[in-house]
């Protein structure tokens, strides 16, 4: 196994060295789809919390204000928000073969017709219900036949005709196999050493394309195979020369926290608690080892108990452990932790 992985992910994802607003935009380049905070209610900006020196979620309100972010539906038809100059390459990445419905079509007509319009002129236009025209609005969206404009977080967005907003956006700019050469470096970059689940699990993308991809990486001499993962070659020697920097510390991150994506696969069968919503990961010394389960709510979340992989662990790092919890979950008796290991506290 590779020495310093762990030290230099923590470094490459500003979680011990926060990111000012240079490095930021390329850490989010590099972390795209960017997303909000899990269950954050409706509007809000992109965040990746405990990685700036600055207020990021009102950066990028600005960023979406002026629309440099745009929104698309993403990594198995996520939200997400992308640079308006990355957008081609997440177009070729994600965009949907378009198979036609009624709704569909009947919606599809309509924009092209009459032009911009919000769902409740839809629904007296058409005369369908608003659950028939969301999720027909949402597979246009994902074909990149129409596009959102929420710039802000107001209800009332319009939805446009994509290459009426976007004339100069040349959608078949990149393969999706081009495309996903490029991002699998930028991965690489931030994760330093993955395997194929963890991209799959993040990027949402079929395991045998991430595959092909990787191999062709290989032979290119940019990926090397090193136990059956994966990492940029020239990483290598960084490896082998970065000096031991992570210090002790508890993060306790929402489930679109790029680095719970990536372990989303195995930490929702190893880290959940039957009848129980999983609210938050806990991140111990760039390791994951707990979860905050209990149920959400609009509002403080229900916070039933704490759980981990490793019970003595947990114990020897309680204090922490419970203080990092409450930076992120308000300390009052709404929702104050009821249980730690399945103990009361």
């Amino acid at each position: 196994m590779l020495k310093n992985v762990k030290d230099l992910r923590m470094i490459r994802q500003h979680i011990i060295n926060k990111a000012d607003e240079d490095a930021y935009r390329t850490l989010y380049r590099d972390l795209n789809p960017g997303t909000n905070i899990y269950w954050c209610g409706f509007g809000e900006p992109p965040s990746m919390t405990f990685r700036t020196t600055f207020d990021d979620k009102e950066f990028n309100r600005i960023r979406q204000e002026n629309r440099e972010l745009l929104k698309g539906r993403f990594a198995g038809g996520n939200v997400g928000f992308i640079e308006v100059e990355e957008f081609e390459l997440f177009i070729a990445l994600y965009k949907k073969p378009y198979k036609p419905s009624h709704n569909q079509e009947l919606l599809l007509e309509l924009i092209l017709r009459e032009g911009p319009m919000n769902i409740a002129v839809m629904k007296e236009m058409t005369g369908l219900l608003v659950k028939e025209i969301t999720p027909a609005l949402h597979k246009l969206q994902e074909s990149f036949l129409i596009y959102e404009d929420q710039y802000d977080g107001d209800w009332e967005r319009g939805w446009y005709r994509f290459d009426e907003m976007f004339p100069d956006i040349n959608v078949n700019k990149y393969t999706k196999h081009e495309a996903l050469k490029i991002v699998l470096q930028r991965f690489a970059f931030r994760y330093v050493y993955f395997n194929v689940k963890e991209a799959n699990s993040f990027y949402r993308i079929p395991t045998k394309d991430i595959q092909k991809a990787i191999d062709e990486l290989i032979n290119d001499g940019i990926f090397i195979n090193i136990e059956g993962s994966y990492l940029l070659t020239k990483d290598i020697a960084v490896l082998e020369t970065i000096q031991k920097t992570c210090e002790q510390f508890v993060l306790v991150l929402h489930r679109n926290d790029f680095l719970v994506k990536c372990n989303e696969y195995w930490l929702k069968e190893k880290l959940k608690k039957d009848g129980l919503d999983t609210l938050q990961y806990i991140l111990v010394d760039g390791e994951f080892i707990g979860a905050v389960v209990g149920k959400f709510r609009f509002g403080p979340y229900d916070i039933e108990d704490v759980i981990f992989l490793d019970n003595d662990l947990a114990i020897k790092r309680k204090k922490e452990i419970l203080n990092a919890i409450h930076l992120v979950n308000d300390r009052d008796e709404i929702n104050k932790i009821k249980r730690y290991c399945g103990e009361e506290l």
